[in-house]
């Protein structure tokens, strides 16, 4: 194993940051922010990075993928942190394509997997119930009738659940968990936007009633649990890499202003005291990079300990990201605090991506529990 980039995937990386400190840096987010816009991207950006490659990253080639792997995919989203990019690359590409690629049925892939590497589809993952992270306790339930299933109850924070045009709804089961893959038009769907604090898109999706055929379902009942477990473990380790793209650029900007802030007639960042601190968060980034880099080649080498390593992952940056901004914050002063200042947005962002997936005390407990301790 090691812990860097090949060629074609520093290419990649190198790619992708020119192309997004161009058309998505932060400012993009606070346009759309200030402009509470309908969608909460931009699609013109959107379909720039479907042309680039990037919904079909880790799609199979027989469905129009262009498999080259996470450790790819990880470098194309740890830049997206960088400028904080509003767009479906993380709900539809990671988290749905995911459990379709996993357990979906060969018409289910036929279907939406070229529609997702050409970009003509969105897909969000209605998992959430209650204020914690959960994965396998449900309270909507989706019994059978005839031929259909008949789908009851109420899903939160649904990461781009607004603008989906399909729903894939983890429900309870008599025989275990049920994921299905439904139209998000479907009547008996409610659908309600938040506008978080981050600018992140999020929606609360109630389902009354909601009748969906045999074939929506992902996998059987006994499948269904370890096919999310899957899904929700890559996109644990991508939203590390993330995190780490947005913790990255937050000390590095950081650092920058430290060089130019004269305080009683010299650079503060002379202070030793100051020194200290970034010297720490340096030393905490760099660890966070072997994590994220050794998670991300175990999805790709489809390694046993993936589990343990996306739990690693999403605490380690949950904690790194959390200290990052709060000293990039504090180290800027007064106006560290000030929405003209992009370091707030970087805050906002790591106090929300840290309870996504699960917060580090879940995934310490996690953790324990996988390695039998």
């Amino acid at each position: 194993m090691t812990l860097v980039l090949n060629e074609e995937q520093r290419l990649l990386k190198d790619t992708a940051k020119d192309f997004l400190t161009r058309v998505m840096p932060v400012t993009a987010l606070r346009k759309l922010r200030d402009q509470k816009d309908e969608l909460g991207f931009n699609p013109n950006h959107w379909q720039q990075m479907v042309e680039l490659g990037w919904a079909s990253m880790v799609l199979p080639e027989a469905y129009d993928g262009l498999d080259f792997g996470y450790m790819g995919l990880g470098a194309v989203i740890e830049e997206s942190g960088r400028t904080l990019a509003a767009s479906p690359l993380f709900s539809t590409v990671v988290l749905g394509s995911t459990i379709i690629i996993e357990g979906g049925s060969e018409e289910q892939k036929s279907t939406f997997l070229p529609q997702i590497a050409a970009g003509a589809l969105s897909l969000a993952l209605a998992l959430e119930e209650k204020p914690h992270h959960q994965p396998s306790d449900f309270a909507a339930t989706a019994v059978a009738d005839g031929d259909d299933y008949i789908i009851n109850g109420e899903k939160l924070f649904v990461l781009d659940g607004h603008s989906a045009d399909y729903l894939i709804i983890a429900t309870r089961l008599q025989a275990g968990t049920g994921l299905f893959i439904v139209d998000a038009n479907t009547d008996g769907i409610e659908r309600r936007r938040h506008h978080l604090i981050d600018s992140r898109n999020a929606a609360t999706v109630r389902f009354n009633q909601v009748r969906v055929k045999a074939s929506t379902l992902i996998g059987n009942a006994e499948q269904g649990q370890d096919i999310l477990n899957t899904g929700l473990d890559y996109g644990r380790i991508c939203l590390a890499a993330e995190m780490l793209g947005a913790a990255s650029e937050c000390f590095e900007r950081t650092v920058a202003y430290l060089k130019e802030r004269d305080q009683f007639g010299v650079k503060i960042g002379s202070f030793q005291a100051l020194q200290h601190r970034a010297a720490k968060m340096f030393i905490e980034l760099e660890l966070s990079k072997s994590v994220v880099l050794d998670a991300l080649s175990a999805i790709d080498e489809k390694r046993a300990d993936l589990p343990q390593l996306a739990s690693l992952a999403k605490a380690r940056l949950n904690d790194v990201f959390e200290l990052i901004t709060n000293e990039a914050v504090q180290m800027h002063g007064g106006i560290g605090v000030t929405d003209e200042l992009d370091i707030g947005f970087f805050l906002k962002r790591s106090r929300v991506a840290t309870q996504i997936l699960g917060s580090s005390h879940f995934h310490r407990d996690r953790y324990a529990s996988l390695c039998g301790y």
